[in-house]
């Protein structure tokens, strides 16, 4: 059980992971400093893109406008440390 536990944690800090990498690739296409015409740049962002939004796209709903700030993946990264902290305390009892 620990293995199946250690597997769903690692997933879960990947997955983190994934969230900043969209977040700054797409602090990065909004300035301008990656070139958007580059295949590989335009791959990865979709790939990101399609990563994140399905999870992102409800928590975008429910949250208000901010004037252009989005903050879901902000949102949605403290619910997966939640999520992997509650997931700790019911393995290991702590």
């Amino acid at each position: 059980m620990v293995s199946l536990f250690l597997l769903i944690d690692t997933v879960l800090e990947l997955y983190v992971w994934v969230l900043i990498a969209s977040a700054v690739l797409s602090w990065l296409f909004a300035f301008g400093v990656v070139n958007t015409h580059n295949r590989v740049v335009h791959m990865i962002g979709d790939m990101l893109y399609r990563l994140t939004d399905p999870v992102l796209a409800p928590i975008r709903r429910v949250l208000p406008n901010l004037g252009g700030i989005d903050v879901s993946p902000v949102v949605l990264i403290l619910l997966i440390y939640f999520l992997r902290n509650l997931l700790r305390e019911l393995w290991f009892g702590m």
